[in-house]
């Protein structure tokens, strides 16, 4: 990904022969076997493996689970339906963050903004840095910051493998039903894991797979255990699990000092 060069108000912008489910089962069996055996994570293969894709995939595997494909900028309405207030209750995920006036907060996967507009005026010495691959995501968020008057986010076009954060610069990356959806998930958390300052905090929003309850499509869903996975794949210690939300894991991550 690489920094919007945009004018000033731009900068707030045989196994593969087995069907698809087994070669999953497969994939996740194994890593069990090793968790279970006590193989230290790092001895474990963090290569992607490939597969037929999933309806809602794109048929790569990371750590046994699909990555499920990436929600267009056609479908941006979706992300400020009035209807998620309730059904995700975003003010309540904000007030888990903790944010204290100076922090440089990432969102990643920003989208329309939904949570860096929310999140802008909590750190009014600080900011938000909005990261996106879509640029027609950016230039909805961009409009949407104009109108409201909010001065302290700025926008980062991203890249499919890359979040294009400066080092050492961010106190908190918030990543909200978009981590299970990046193409490249190991290469994009080593660029936030660079970007965070030593004690700097990764928090994950993922809808809980352990609940089939839950109605939203199998690989939008992502269980605490898979999350802490992953992230421990990247150096990220887990901190705690918050369920104060209605569907969705609150999971928090932290780079050690």
């Amino acid at each position: 990904m690489i920094r919007s060069a945009l004018s000033t108000s731009h900068r707030r912008r045989a196994f593969l022969r087995r069907p698809a489910a087994l070669r999953c089962l497969a994939l996740m069996a194994l890593l069990w076997s090793l968790t279970a055996c006590g193989t230290p994570l790092a001895q474990i293969s963090t290569a992607y493996q490939s597969m037929a894709p999933s309806p809602d995939g794109i048929g790569r595997v990371y750590l046994g689970r699909e990555i499920a494909q990436t929600m267009g900028h056609q479908g941006a309405g979706w992300l400020d339906r009035p209807s998620r207030l309730l059904q995700e209750r975003p003010q309540a995920a904000i007030a888990a963050l903790d944010l204290s006036p100076t922090d440089v907060v990432a969102d990643i996967g920003a989208g329309t903004g939904y949570f860096a507009r929310r999140i802008a005026p909590l750190v009014p010495q600080g900011k938000v840095l909005a990261v996106d691959i879509q640029p027609e995501m950016l230039a909805l968020l961009e409009g949407e910051l104009e109108a409201k008057g909010i001065d302290n986010v700025e926008l980062i076009l991203g890249q499919l493998d890359n979040p294009n954060l400066p080092p050492n610069s961010i106190d908190l990356a918030l990543i909200v039903d978009a981590y299970h959806e990046f193409a490249y998930p190991r290469e994009v958390m080593a660029g936030v894991v660079a970007a965070l300052r030593p004690g700097g905090q990764v928090v994950l929003a993922e809808y809980r797979a352990e609940n089939p309850m839950i109605l939203i499509k199998r690989l939008h869903k992502m269980s605490a255990a898979q999350a802490r996975r992953e992230m421990a794949a990247v150096g990220l210690q887990w901190v705690k699990t918050d369920d104060r939300l209605p569907e969705q894991h609150l999971l928090f991550f932290e780079k050690p000092a």
